[in-house]
């Protein structure tokens, strides 16, 4: 056991300012961190190596009895720990019924020098997703898939934001993610001989009649605007999901689902 937690109970304590400010994009890139709100996040990112610098707790919103644990596993990877009150709790809180567990982690940025690539590479690419709630989801459909990582092209909402952590349940910390505008991405693509299948309902060919096996890179565009005139032309192939019914599109999370457990059933045959 280490220290004591320090108790905080003032609604005013700079401590609680910070966190709240933290909310926003521009603080947090500012600070270089970011927030991990309950349980299960919480869990994943630890047993992902990552060490969060902060740590703060309210026994009076707990749900269970592991909270203690995961309180001592962040001591021991040198969280200072914080106890709130719980008022103090439900100001600095994302969600609507918290579970009195709050980590601050340093952000990390890769590059696609980090990126391991197997014999046969299954990547993802979304381009200017604009809903935190869609790109976490997407983050957990390319974990579910199997994709060895995701590239997120020309962002419009960022990877950090709470929302896409809490979407991807934790799921951010263990697939490796790459930013970067789409010029380069294309680029370092080809270089890797790896073939880029675009989702867009302006083409013929049928996603489930189309090769997807092989070295691969499912390219998805954002919600309100689809794919950019830059991939439309760059793509190796561009492939549909076919539409029975009166909608025109389907949500950009579930478009993504369909085409990766596609491809994911091409490549097991």
């Amino acid at each position: 056991m280490g220290p004591p937690a320090e108790k905080i109970t003032s609604l005013q304590n700079p401590r609680i300012k910070q966190l709240v400010r933290l909310r926003e994009r521009r603080e947090r890139d500012e600070a270089g961190v970011f927030l991990i709100e309950g349980y299960r996040e919480i869990r994943r990112a630890l047993e992902k190596g990552v060490s969060p610098k902060e740590f703060y707790f309210s026994p009076d919103w707990f749900l269970g009895e592991n909270e203690p644990a995961l309180i001592e596993q962040a001591r021991a990877v040198g969280a200072q720990l914080f106890e709130l009150s719980k008022d103090a709790f439900a100001k600095v809180a994302y969600r609507e019924r918290p579970d009195g567990l709050l980590a601050l982690a340093p952000q990390w940025k890769r590059s696609f020098d980090d990126l391991k690539l197997g014999a046969n590479p299954f990547l993802l690419v979304c381009e200017s997703i604009e809903k935190p709630g869609n790109l976490g989801t997407i983050l957990r459909s390319a974990d579910a898939a199997g994709c060895d990582a995701v590239i997120v092209c020309d962002p419009v909402t960022d990877l950090f934001n709470p929302n896409v952590v809490r979407a991807s349940t934790g799921v951010l910390f263990s697939v490796p993610v790459v930013v970067g505008d789409s010029a380069s991405v294309h680029a370092w693509l080809k270089a890797k001989g790896i073939r880029t299948a675009a989702t867009t309902p302006h083409t013929t060919n049928l996603y489930a009649q189309t090769d997807l096996r092989g070295p691969l890179a499912i390219i998805m565009g954002s919600e309100q605007y689809g794919l950019s005139e830059f991939w439309m032309k760059s793509a190796d192939v561009l492939v549909r999901i076919p539409m029975a019914g009166q909608a025109d599109s389907l949500n950009v999370a579930m478009a993504t689902i369909i085409t990766l457990f596609e491809a994911v059933r091409q490549r097991s045959g």
